[in-house]
């Protein structure tokens, strides 16, 4: 068991890069002792913790307040390998002071920000833009030794086609700038050909979440994303994980829980969906991976 007041250990144990969180948007509601205490109790091996606006962690306060966040869940045997940041710009005040930090705690993972498209230009002018940002930031990873990685994510903005990531990342290392990579997202914008877009980035994903949907019809007829537990929805895991195995990915996972929890799942401090419901919902999804994990012998 990692000492609590050791900040420059290893937070998780090192045989297996695939270590699996809890994306802790859904337990705002908890303090850092007892977010580290439910998931000693599940099984999990640490918190992907939100270190940005509204997060658990301010990054005006992420000097002081990370660790303590990691002395607090260590006491508990748990730690943490990966953060969700808003990261998007080596310039903005807070990046310097967020990597040093989790570097001195001995995080190597950060999730960015998300980058968005100018109407104004071109796509390939935009991506060019983003691709210089990138370069910058690859640096500034490689001189704190962390990892920045960047969630493929549905919709609009970068990364919503996987392809476009490949674009600002193919002159990269991937030791120092990645993809987060979501199966999730991917099977949104990609139907069945999200295989293709995993092949193509799969020497960049350093780290992986994981969650499900399906397509439903609201009451006006229009076709909408409802977030649903593991297993339950469209995602053919079964594919995803023999791609995982066959790609040899060693990635930390975060489990996202963006279903109905009462509001927790929006990152609500005050949910009307009880603790103990919202707590059997994470350990029925974490139940999930670890039988993937058995099945396809990873």
């Amino acid at each position: 068991m990692v000492v609590a007041g050791n900040l420059t250990a290893n937070n998780l144990a090192t045989e297996s890069k695939r270590t699996v969180h809890v994306f802790t948007k859904c337990l705002q509601f908890l303090n850092y002792d007892e977010i580290g205490e439910v998931l000693a109790k599940y099984g999990f091996d640490g918190a992907d913790l939100t270190v940005r606006p509204g997060g658990q962690v301010l990054p005006e306060n992420v000097i002081t307040d990370l660790p303590k966040a990691l002395i607090a869940l260590r006491k508990h045997g748990v730690g943490s390998d990966m953060i969700t940041t808003n990261i998007s710009d080596p310039e903005d005040e807070y990046t310097k002071p967020i990597l040093k930090t989790m570097a001195d705690l001995g995080i190597r993972y950060y999730r960015m920000g998300y980058l968005k498209y100018d109407d104004n230009k071109t796509v390939m002018q935009n991506l060019d833009d983003h691709r210089k940002m990138i370069e910058k930031l690859e640096k500034l990873n490689k001189k704190f030794g962390v990892t920045a990685n960047y969630q493929n994510h549905s919709g609009t903005r970068v990364g919503g086609p996987v392809w476009d990531l490949y674009h600002i990342l193919k002159d990269r290392d991937p030791e120092y700038i990645g993809v987060q990579y979501d199966i999730r997202h991917a099977t949104v914008e990609g139907g069945v050909s999200w295989p293709i877009g995993m092949k193509l980035l799969s020497p960049w994903i350093g780290t992986t979440d994981i969650k499900d949907f399906i397509w439903e019809k609201n009451e006006e007829g229009t076709w909408k994303i409802k977030n649903v537990p593991l297993g339950t929805g469209m995602v053919d895991f079964d594919k995803y994980f023999k791609l995982y195995k066959a790609f040899d990915i060693k990635a930390p996972v975060s489990i996202h829980y963006e279903y109905d929890l009462g509001g927790a799942e929006h990152g609500d401090q005050n949910p009307s969906m009880s603790r103990e419901d919202i707590f059997a919902w994470l350990e029925k999804d974490l139940n999930f991976l670890k039988k993937q994990f058995t099945k396809h012998h990873l």
